[in-house]
């Protein structure tokens, strides 16, 4: 099992930057896949993005081009940095670990092994 916790949320106006981390502990953070979700109060948890074992990302189409998913190995970090905020952008934003070892595609709900606690972003218009 392993334990992340995110931090970096906050008040941003439209336009506007953030960059959250995740530090991931309790197993080889390098042999996993990790992303980030979002969920706004009523709706399911989105997928928003993913970063593989080898480092190959995804995105979803809302946030293609202004959202970048990294992942540093050395210190169990992965980064959401998220530029050209919008109002829609707003959400608790989670980490989450694959719960399978060397995964190379995208990463879904159900493949998600944990989570973190979330942390607030509200983006203002």
């Amino acid at each position: 099992q392993v334990h992340l916790v995110e931090s970096g949320g906050g008040l941003v106006q439209t336009g506007g930057s953030l960059r959250l981390p995740c530090e991931a502990s309790g197993r080889s953070f390098s042999m996993y896949a990790m992303g980030w979700f979002r969920q706004v109060p009523g709706k399911e948890r989105e997928f928003v993005a993913t970063i593989t074992y080898l480092a190959r990302t995804y995105y979803a189409d809302s946030v293609k081009g202004r959202f970048t998913i990294s992942r540093d190995n050395a210190k169990s970090t992965v980064y959401l940095q998220m530029t050209s905020l919008k109002p829609e952008d707003t959400a608790v934003y989670y980490c989450a670990a694959d719960s399978r070892k060397y995964s190379g595609g995208t990463l879904e709900v159900t493949d998600v092994g944990s989570w973190g606690q979330g942390t607030q972003v509200t983006v203002s218009s």
